[in-house]
């Protein structure tokens, strides 16, 4: 008998990689995020209704704080997005106490800014009840500082909850959750200082 040709030998296939999906702590996020957008987003509506049916914008006994002291503060506050990004990276390293270090630093950096908002509230020489540009003014610095509050809330959580080791190199997505949303916090003041200070 002749000899018969061995059939070749077919490898199973290998199974595709799985794709990594975005924590539902990160996706509930960007959801809180979109709702959070068009709230502002109606803020800024509001404003913009309001100055266009005013002859003049501001009224000329509105006194707003030195562009040098609001620019100064918006400075802090946009710094603060770089070190909270940093402390994102450090956990993503399994750095810890950096971590640590720089939510602490991103977190003074919130102080200090909610301290000059409340410094230009102090010193303003209108309320929220003197005209429509005092309403809008009060309105929409007041519920942005709401949310760095909460901001600043969230980060004493992390930094709480990081003492009992809960974050490492692969357990991060609450960290991320708060930089995403201090960016966010960031991102709309810088609409706000835009259009409050510079745009006349």
């Amino acid at each position: 008998m002749g000899s018969q040709a061995s059939a070749p030998v077919m490898s199973a296939p290998q199974a595709a990689p799985r794709r990594q999906r975005p924590p539902l702590l990160v996706v509930g996020i960007f959801i809180f995020l979109g709702s959070e957008l068009m709230f502002f987003g109606s803020l800024f509506a509001t404003y913009f209704t309001l100055r266009a049916d005013a002859r003049v914008w501001p009224p000329p006994d509105i006194e707003l704080a030195p562009l040098w002291r609001a620019t100064l503060f918006t400075l802090v506050l946009v710094a603060s997005s770089f070190t909270m990004q940093a402390a994102d990276r450090a956990i993503k390293r399994g750095n810890v106490s950096a971590m640590r270090r720089w939510i602490w630093l991103t977190f003074a950096m919130g102080i200090i800014f909610l301290c000059g908002q409340f410094w230009d509230y102090f010193t303003a020489n209108f309320g929220i009840e003197t005209n429509a540009y005092g309403s809008a003014f009060y309105t929409m610095t007041g519920f942005h500082s709401l949310h760095v509050i909460a901001g600043l809330v969230v980060m004493l959580i992390v930094l709480g909850r990081s003492a009992r080791h809960v974050y490492d190199e692969h357990e991060h997505a609450a960290v991320e959750a708060a930089t995403y949303y201090w960016h966010f916090v960031d991102v709309v003041w810088v609409g706000l200082f835009s259009v409050l200070f510079l745009l006349k």
